[in-house]
């Protein structure tokens, strides 16, 4: 019998293919990615020629501006001052005399007239001067670059529908913080006065309570990093050196939706009844207060309506603040009778990180319907059955 060879000795082919199943072009090799070089090469010189051309003027930001890409043209250039140089608006200063000159002559030759018609024209050219001098300031102070538009204000080109919200300056925050911290004024008539939301004005106080704080304790704060993010974004500022030294951030007297407002109802009532927002809050709940008593700041709708009766500002003024001392008292004692309940209610055991309130609970004090307010687990709510099958949702009587 022959000896056996060793399978290491044989030399095989690393694959076996059937001359029939083996490509006559095979496929070329496969790039990493969708594009090709050449379309990539493309792109690339595209970017490289916008960022020598139109793009070069994002690198060095312009000062008090927030240098979106909506705001230039394909050259670079920023739209609204072009239009700004276009219109040829004169320098500040000039041309006011001269023209509060020939407008005072004209209204005096002018017989058909009254006295207090003049006196009406003077103060509104006399406005609209102080007007035109605040916005030349502004745009000096700016470096020369006028304030952004609305288009101006979208930061993505293809994005019509979202634009940039303002965020408060330095300055108005600082403002802020010395009429609540400083000279202790209430947190409703600061709101009031710079047209900032009284939620907001409250957090700005707060966070520059903790910055004051944090610089007393001689911790790092991160100023490059708050001054870059302010000097890209829009900003609302305060300047107290011109003739409008405050600008309005946004609304401040929205109405919230109440929860008690969102079921559905059908509530029928005479043509001839005067049907007031009392009323109807008074349909949606027994203890719903009207809208005018609802919103953020119903002091300034106060003020409308004794402005309307004919009272003059010192005595809106007086009227207001009497208002504010009266409210002030009133939370200070329902803060001590709050106080008071829970000393006499509940009772608190010491813990070693926190204290815990125990207080003594009826399950059976659940009310008529079961949704009493002393229940347990009223807290949670129930669900409306104002969408619920079977429940008839159309009034039956009227009252």
């Amino acid at each position: 019998m022959p000896p056996r060879i060793s399978p290491s000795r044989i030399t095989q082919p690393s694959t076996c293919e059937c001359f029939r199943s083996r490509p006559r072009n095979p496929p070329a090799a496969r790039d990493f990615h969708a594009s090709s070089r050449r379309e990539v090469t493309r792109l690339r010189r595209g970017m490289y020629d916008w960022l020598k051309g139109p793009g070069k003027v994002f690198r060095k930001p312009l000062r008090g501006s927030t240098n979106y890409l909506s705001a230039y043209n394909k050259t670079g250039d920023l739209v609204r001052v072009r239009r700004d140089n276009r219109d040829e608006r004169t320098k500040p200063g000039e041309g006011i005399e001269e023209d509060e000159t020939a407008a005072s002559e004209r209204d005096q030759n002018d017989q058909s007239l009254t006295d207090d018609d003049r006196d009406m024209r003077a103060r509104e050219r006399e406005m609209a001067r102080q007007t035109k001098k605040a916005e030349d300031d502004e745009t000096e102070a700016r470096g020369g670059v006028p304030r952004e538009r609305s288009v101006d204000m979208r930061p993505y080109p293809l994005n019509q529908h979202f634009t940039s919200q303002p965020v408060l300056s330095e300055a108005l925050r600082e403002q802020l913080y010395v009429q609540v911290a400083v000279e202790e004024r209430d947190l409703s008539s600061v709101a009031a006065s710079f047209g900032v939301d009284i939620r907001r004005v409250a957090a700005a106080v707060r966070l520059k309570t903790i910055e004051k704080q944090w610089e007393e304790e001689g911790k790092p704060l991160a100023k490059p990093y708050s001054d870059a993010i302010l000097s890209m974004l829009p900003t609302t500022p305060f300047q107290p050196e011109t003739a409008n030294p405050i600008t309005p951030h946004e609304p401040i007297n929205d109405l919230p939706v109440h929860p008690h407002t969102r079921q559905q109802l059908f509530y029928p009532a005479s043509e001839s009844r005067q049907f007031t927002r009392e009323d109807a809050a008074k349909v949606f709940s027994a203890k719903l207060l009207p809208a005018d008593q609802r919103i953020p700041l119903p002091m300034l709708v106060d003020l409308e309506k004794w402005k309307l009766e004919g009272l003059d500002r010192q005595q809106r003024q007086a009227r207001q603040v009497q208002k504010d001392q009266d409210a002030r008292e009133d939370a200070a004692a329902k803060e001590t009778a709050r106080t008071e309940w829970q000393e006499r209610t509940q009772r608190v055991v010491k813990g070693r990180r926190w204290d815990f309130a125990f207080q003594n609970i009826s399950a059976e004090k659940v009310g008529k319907d079961g949704r009493g307010r002393e229940a347990v687990g009223y807290r949670y709510g129930m669900p409306h059955v104002d969408r619920k099958r079977g429940v008839v949702k159309v009034p039956t009587s009227v009252a």
